[in-house]
């Protein structure tokens, strides 16, 4: 035999299961990471003879099981639920109020109707409260919002909050103009950039550290993690987190296309791709066409419904494109900010709610490139990424 051959071989073998490990730590599959809500022997004795409120939807699960039934089983006694935007069945559309019901006889009390936060009195006949909410790791995604609302309540009340961890999809990047605070607002409480790159586990630790919601110092916060998570993984999300995010192509896109909602544009809602097209009926290339419609339980009334719509379609753009090279792509906007020819009239005022600064828009208009755009916000950027480094409870992406 050849030694230097075999040698060489052997040497090459070493590097190619190195590349296969190193990949399957990003691309492994989600059975070796598992969300806090897993991790019952952390919490359960914490729960245990309390009175216990639980803020989750249908997608807070453990296994094919809603983290409510799951708790039930195990003895504890839930006495409210809370449930945020889309509601606890997920089936309410964006911006929709959604009502106080009961499920297995226990109140269900919205977040996202008459009132954004737990009244006191919610919290009356409450010991301790449970959230355990998906998030998509983009600041206007609301239930970052509605996590600081109960964190607040809870401090308020005395009441302590364990946070059940859950992977970010958009964990493994940190991207977008930083919000500044004469712009907070629901899709946009805090001064961080569109994509945070944290876990809602890590983002409650940095709520209560930088003093973000009232009486942080005296909330009594508790953060169950996942296990087997960094923020290099790529974990995809066993159930859609809400009606117009499908899957992971739509959440991946998700960050670049949501400033179209303060757009003439739309997203696709009312369709079966929404947030992986985007098109209006004035777009000038008719290649590509969608029609929105009434869709329950997703869509009642999207923009354009039964309008023909033309524009761009992404469906064909593969998840690994948008996961190997992270980063909002600004490209789509400023085609059709350029292309439909509107000026003043593309925008609406809910644009720089999205974007967290007005800075954004006038910058479009100004005809600035992408990469002047992106280079604009790197100061801001660098200054978030050292809060951001203080709370994170993984290893962080590269």
């Amino acid at each position: 035999m050849n030694r230097s051959w075999s040698y060489r071989n052997c040497f090459f073998l070493i590097v190619l299961i190195c590349i296969c490990c190193k990949s399957q730590e990003r691309y492994g599959n989600n059975g070796s990471i598992l969300p806090g809500a897993y991790q019952t022997k952390e919490y359960l004795p914490l729960l245990q003879g309390k009175k216990v409120g639980v803020v989750v939807n249908y997608a807070s699960k453990v296994a094919n099981t809603n983290v409510v039934d799951s708790l039930i089983s195990l003895g504890v006694n839930i006495s409210v639920i809370f449930t945020p935007e889309h509601g606890f069945s997920g089936t309410e559309d964006a911006g929709s109020k959604v009502c106080d019901s009961l499920y297995h006889d226990i109140p269900v009390a919205s977040l996202y109707g008459n009132k954004l936060r737990p009244a006191h009195s919610d919290l009356v006949n409450t010991d301790i409260v449970v959230f355990d909410l998906q998030d998509v790791g983009t600041r206007f995604y609301t239930y970052i919002s509605t996590l600081t609302y109960v964190m607040e309540a809870c401090s308020e009340a005395g009441k302590p909050i364990i946070v059940l961890d859950r992977p970010d999809p958009n964990g493994f990047y940190v991207d977008g103009p930083v919000l500044e605070p004469k712009f907070s607002s629901f899709v946009g409480l805090h001064p961080v950039p569109v994509v945070y790159g944290m876990t809602i586990g890590e983002y409650a630790t940095m709520v209560k550290g930088e003093n973000w919601c009232i009486r942080a110092q005296n909330l009594q916060l508790r953060v169950v993690k996942c296990k087997n998570y960094t923020h290099s993984s790529l974990y995809k999300l066993p159930v859609s987190p809400s009606p117009n995010l499908p899957n992971m192509r739509a959440i991946y896109l998700y960050p670049s296309l949501c400033f179209f909602e303060g757009t003439v544009v739309s997203v696709g809602r009312g369709t079966d791709f929404p947030f992986q097209v985007i098109g209006c009926p004035d777009y000038p290339d008719t290649g590509f066409s969608f029609t929105p419609k009434s869709i329950p339980g997703k869509s009642m009334n999207p923009p354009y419904k039964g309008q023909l719509c033309y524009g761009i379609d992404l469906r064909n753009i593969k998840t690994e494109e948008l996961t190997e090279q992270p980063g909002i792509r600004l490209s789509y906007l400023m085609d059709m900010y350029t292309k439909l020819d509107k000026e003043d009239s593309f925008f609406t005022h809910y644009f720089s709610l999205l974007a967290g600064t007005d800075t954004l828009q006038k910058q479009i208009i100004e005809g600035l490139s992408a990469a002047e755009i992106s280079r604009s916000w790197q100061k801001d950027l660098e200054k978030f990424k050292k809060i951001r480094i203080k709370y994170l409870l993984y290893p962080d992406f590269e």
